[in-house]
């Protein structure tokens, strides 16, 4: 039977689309009011904690390795599906929360150490609508106080997301897929509800960013109301003295092992990069000694344009492989048909991901511009994000790529392979990014090494893959990849043809003007080349058929 993933993709693409919109909408809403500051960057200092743990265990390892036995278990054992979830949910709900415990131990504890920062980037800061003087503002322990505050929405978060990957496994991709947007929606009303007090000087910049931080544990607790009426259908069972269902549950974190392994390798890398970002403003202009670098809102730079580039990563990359994952559980034991449905989201991965790299390196400038640059954000913020934005762009049919491949080796129950791959990319990462920083790329560097690492994964993960199962990618495939390729070329053309004509400006209207233009010409000439050489990839992203296709249910 020929099973297609791309309608379920196609939902889970719909509530990406929007919370992705309403999480820029946040980024812009935080970027207007606070800038690119030392406060920003003590916020997304602290808020890349829960979200590295999102990763590793809700998102990561323990949801993939819970979705083939969980999978296995709904196809031969329903009821004992239902104690098995219930069991490891509980489990892990169990553990997460102690480690919260543990973590705002040792959070007080640095706190109470931190010394009192005190440094200049000037004589003053515009934060929120007030001029604030920089001398005597601690941002080490602002950013441990924000991650105290958001330390217990990592708990939630996880367990959503290990509860979605029970519910996506009986094709309910929704409540997973749109709970983010509880987050922004919350975020953005805490930002801008409490403007008008920090406008008037009631509260400070701090006190502002702890009542944001406040916003996302409350978030975590409407999402986990979401996802629990959402599970009530599947009635997961919590069953501590089922034999069975430990039974699974060991070999689930058996599995999860080398998945958290290979994860944690690369959890690691982001938060060194984050550490490495934020050390101006965390803990000073200097290092060993000597001029850092970096300067000031280094971290919040690189988050804002990671932001950007994430947008067509969540809303297409992302779904696909999620979408995928299921499907490949159900197919590891027959090759032929994972490998075509492996080969299948690779061309749909291409066919989207190279226009969205080409396209944001060639509107780099506007997106940054009309997103963020108003209130406490400048046209030289602008500039600033836009260049790290360039550096990342190129890569991001690699880091979709990435998302598949390494989904693939999970379906297949063999985890430890790419994690050799993690071990050798993350220190070629952390060589890169001490090196590139001291040039002019500066903290444009931690992008361009990010984006040279993924382009090598993808690569090496692929013809790893392809020794595991015969013609993974074959010369259809290649074939996909040129007519992509061409059609971009085309595409490039067209939007440097729009550049030239449009006046260049700096006013969020005339940025907003080429944006749009250039948005619409863009996707219109590649539309039209995809139909012109027929490329089954265009109605496959649309969900539909194309010619040549089985019939459904066939």
């Amino acid at each position: 039977m020929a099973e297609r993933f791309e309608q379920h993709a196609r939902t889970l693409s719909i509530l990406t689309l929007i919370s992705r919109i309403t999480g820029l909408v946040r980024d812009a809403a935080l970027a207007s009011v606070f800038g690119i500051s030392p406060f920003t960057d003590a916020f997304n200092f602290a808020f890349q904690i829960p979200n590295l743990f999102r990763r590793l265990f809700g998102e990561g390892a323990i949801s993939a390795a819970f979705i083939p036995r969980y999978t296995e278990l709904v196809r031969d054992d329903p009821e004992a599906a239902r104690r098995y979830s219930g069991l490891l949910l509980g489990a892990l709900a169990v553990f997460l929360w102690s480690i919260v415990i543990l973590g705002e131990i040792v959070i007080f504890m640095l706190w109470k150490d931190a010394p009192e920062i005190r440094f200049t980037v000037g004589p003053s800061m515009h934060v929120g609508g007030v001029l604030l003087p920089t001398m005597g503002v601690h941002y080490a322990r602002l950013a441990y106080e924000l991650a105290a505050v958001m330390l217990p929405y990592m708990p939630m978060v996880c367990l959503v997301a290990v509860g979605g990957a029970a519910l996506q496994t009986h094709g309910r991709f929704g409540p997973t897929a749109g709970s983010p947007i509880i987050l922004n929606i919350l975020m953005i009303a805490a930002i801008l509800g409490l403007l008008p007090f920090a406008l008037r000087g009631s509260i400070d910049a701090e006190t502002h960013l702890r009542a944001v931080s406040a916003a996302v544990v409350i978030a975590g607790i409407l999402q986990m109301l979401w996802t629990y009426v959402a599970l009530r259908r599947i009635k997961p069972v919590f069953a501590p003295r089922d034999p069975a269902a430990w039974a699974s549950m060991r070999a689930t974190l058996r599995g999860a092992g080398p998945m958290m392994l290979g994860l944690g390798v690369l959890q690691i890398n982001i938060l060194v990069d984050g550490f490495i970002a934020s050390w101006p403003s965390v803990f000073g202009p200097t290092i060993l000694g000597m001029q850092y670098p970096l300067a000031e809102g280094a971290m919040t730079t690189v988050t804002n344009a990671a932001r950007i580039y994430e947008f067509p990563l969540g809303v297409f990359g992302i779904s696909i492989a999620t979408a995928i994952f299921p499907l490949l559980s159900r197919q590891n034991n027959d090759l032929p048909a994972f490998a075509a449905t492996v080969r299948r989201g690779l061309r749909q991965t291409v066919f989207i991901g190279l226009p969205a790299s080409v396209g944001l390196i060639l509107v780099a400038r506007e997106a940054v511009g009309v997103l963020f640059q108003r209130g406490e954000f400048s046209a030289d913020d602008t500039a600033r994000v836009a260049w790290v934005l360039v550096g990342f762009a190129p890569a991001i049919w690699a880091y979709q790529s990435i998302h598949i491949l390494t989904r693939a080796f999970y379906a297949l129950k063999k985890p430890m392979k790419p994690v050799a791959v993690a071990v050798s990319m993350v220190a070629l990462n952390f060589l890169l990014n001490i090196t590139l920083i001291f040039t002019p790329l500066r903290e444009a560097g931690l992008a361009w090494s990010t984006a040279i690492c993924a382009m090598l994964q993808a690569a090496i993960l692929a013809r790893v893959l392809a020794k595991e199962v015969p013609n993974i990618v074959d010369r259809e495939v290649f074939a996909s990849c040129a007519r992509s390729a061409i059609a971009v070329a085309v595409m490039g053309a067209a939007l440097l043809a729009v550049g030239f004509a449009l006046p260049r400006g700096h006013g969020t209207g005339g940025m907003l003007v080429a944006l749009v233009a250039k948005i619409v010409v863009g996707a219109g000439v590649y539309v039209l080349v995809a139909r012109f050489m027929r490329m089954p990839e265009l109605p496959w992203a649309l969900g539909r058929r194309a010619p040549g296709d089985p019939p459904a249910g066939s």
